[in-house]
């Protein structure tokens, strides 16, 4: 292992990376957030991660957004509660990876480790952790807006087996406290969910944004979506009960997520109904090389440098990003479920600027 001092700088500005505590914040001279981004991993402000492309494009377009890392869900909550209520929204992502997929392995066996946190240590994020994180953030900021976004919640929108409980699960929005899922790369529809609800739009206006999932009650009527038909797919009650039923769900939901001119996807879960409108397109080559171009340092935040070192960190520590999406479809990656199998590239002086 390398020299943890030759990981870090001699000299460094805490106000290059996004704030992660209140004394941060007030150094900005910020009395509220608009967004509170929460995530299952350490805060390391590289592309590489969700959460922190997520929060430098809010930052971008003028938002004041604060980062909170793996707060703990066992205490007394004052993680949860020492940033305040934003005036936007909550923003809630488990990680880079699956929470249960980070806690245990094939053989359903417990893992001693997590790459993505201070020292290849366990237990810093709770199973589960999108639906622990919005049930915490609904009791405690009951008004406030949850959006769930990242691997998690975006393969988790609909009903969908689980492996670890080996039975078909609701859809993550069923009974979850969350108001909006922002499902794949969510660039687009976050930038477009904050702007709107800046702007105080209705709710049937939030509702009308591509890429976005939601909850409705289930006999309300849904507006056609243009130019796009709406599937049916069975009740979670059917699909959950029968194999067939799920495995023609679960192909239409692998279809839609793969073409060009998705149709909208609905299922009825008891009384309420999910709903999961069409995606954007994939970002382009000058979109992704703006989301490259963002001011991240490429380093975990100061507050990790006397600690352990961070595996995940020093696993990406000198790679470049130069595409997304996977044409593959492999079994057991969810490259395709949850990029896309629609391939976008950055340019090749992008792609050099960043070496």
């Amino acid at each position: 292992m390398a020299d943890q001092n030759s990981y870090y700088p001699d000299r460094y500005t805490i106000s290059e990376w996004l704030p992660i505590s209140l004394k941060e914040v007030k150094d900005r001279g910020w009395e509220q957030l608009d967004i509170i981004l929460i995530t299952g991993d350490a805060y390391i402000d590289h592309p590489s991660f969700g959460i922190p492309v997520i929060g430098r494009i809010l930052e971008k377009e003028g938002y004041k957004v604060a980062i909170l890392p793996q707060p703990n869900w066992r205490d007394d909550l004052r993680d949860f509660k020492k940033l305040g209520k934003p005036r936007l929204f909550f923003g809630i992502a488990s990680g880079n990876m699956d929470s249960m997929v980070n806690h245990y392995t094939a053989n359903r066996r417990l893992r001693s480790n997590d790459a993505y946190s201070v020292g290849n240590q366990a237990g810093f994020r709770p199973d589960r952790a999108v639906a622990v994180y919005a049930e915490i953030l609904r009791n405690l900021y009951p008004d406030s807006i949850i959006v769930a976004g990242g691997i998690e919640a975006s393969l988790r929108r609909l009903a969908h087996y689980d492996y670890w409980d080996d039975k078909v699960m609701p859809g993550i929005l069923d009974q979850s406290g969350i108001d909006y899922l922002v499902y794949g790369n969510g660039e687009k529809p976050i930038l477009e969910l904050a702007g709107k609800i800046n702007r105080g739009a209705s709710v049937q206006e939030l509702r009308q944004i591509p890429q976005v999932a939601y909850s409705i009650p289930a006999e309300e009527t849904l507006e056609e979506w243009p130019g796009r038909p709406t599937v049916e797919l069975s009740p979670f009650e059917v699909s959950s009960a029968d194999k067939v039923s799920f495995a023609k769900d679960f192909r239409v939901i692998e279809e839609e997520s793969n073409t060009l001119s998705s149709a909208r996807i609905t299922q009825v879960h008891g009384n309420s109904r999910i709903v999961v409108n069409p995606p954007f397109d994939p970002s382009t080559m000058s979109e992704l090389d703006s989301y490259h171009a963002l001011p991240f340092t490429r380093l975990p935040h100061p507050r990790y440098w006397k600690k352990p070192l961070i595996p995940a960190f020093e696993m990406i520590r000198f790679s470049v990003n130069i595409h997304r999406g996977c044409f593959g479809g492999c079994a057991f990656c969810t490259i395709s479920a949850h990029q896309g199998k629609h391939v976008s590239s950055r340019s090749i002086q992008s792609v050099a600027s960043e070496v």
